[in-house]
This record gives structure tokens, C-alpha cells and sequence, in this order.
């Protein structure tokens, strides 16, 4: 359910309008959930690598992956809140200055491509059984 994700790695490609409507998207499905306790937290790695097209989603997927191995959300680079984009939506928290540490247990990454080839990936931090681990490795 929408209040389950944690985190979302933002397409975000520094193009105004395009930004504005991802984050206002992202604020009314995922951030606005009215079972959500705690906010949502964004952000983008392409302040720091910049749009490496066809690699682009693979990098993000796997920065998605991490902060559940982590527990922590990069920040966006060179994104100044104050003038790049109306930031104030509700229920989202935009990581812009640096790292950090909060418990992630879903997190997703948004891809968009040219011509509406669009894809978002949820992955969840993986619980091991104890008890089917024990059974699988045990010698009878």
C-alpha cells in the first residue's frame, strides 16, 4: 500500500515543469496517504551523476536498493530548495542538503523514458526466516 514506501528515487531531470508534476504526483498518491505516519522522503541522483539515459534507471534502481542495505537516503546535489522547485508538498521531504539516516523498509525508483516508456520499481528490504534458514542448511 501507497503508506508502505519509504522512499522514492525521483526521475527528476532538472526540467521545471516536468519536476513540479513527478513531485505533485508523487505528494497526492504516496505522500498524502492517510495512513502514513511518518513523511516520505525523495530525492534524485541525477544532481550528482547527471542523465545517463539508458544507464540511468539501472544506477537508480540499484541507489533505490541501497538505502534499504543502508538505512539511509542520498541527497539530491545542486538542488536548491529555496528557488528550484515548489517543494512545500504535502507529506513528502525532499533530501536535499545531506545524507540522511532513517529506517527504509520500501523504497521505489521512477524511470521515464522518451516517448512514454515509463517504469517504476518498488523493492522492500529483505526479512530473513530463521527458521527456514536453519532447515536449509541443516544435515539430516
Amino acid at each position: 500500500e501507497a503508506h508502505h514506501v519509504d522512499y522514492v528515487n525521483a526521475h527528476a531531470t532538472s526540467t521545471p515543469l516536468g519536476d513540479d508534476i513527478e513531485a505533485s504526483v508523487i505528494s497526492r498518491i504516496l505522500g498524502q496517504s492517510e495512513h502514513r505516519s511518518h513523511p516520505l522522503h525523495v530525492s534524485s541522483t541525477k544532481g550528482a551523476t547527471g542523465h545517463m539515459l539508458g544507464a540511468a534507471g539501472a544506477v537508480e534502481a540499484a541507489v533505490s536498493c541501497m538505502t534499504l542495505v543502508d538505512q539511509a537516503v542520498p541527497p539530491t546535489l545542486n538542488l536548491d530548495p529555496a528557488t528550484d522547485l515548489n517543494i512545500n508538498k504535502e507529506g513528502i521531504r525532499f533530501v536535499t542538503e545531506e545524507t540522511l539516516e532513517t529506517p527504509i523498509n520500501v523504497s521505489m525508483s521512477n524511470s521515464f523514458g522518451f516517448g512514454g516508456t515509463n517504469a517504476s520499481l518498488i523493492f522492500t528490504k529483505y526479512k530473513s526466516d530463521p527458521v527456514k534458514q536453519f532447515h536449509r542448511y541443516s544435515v539430516t
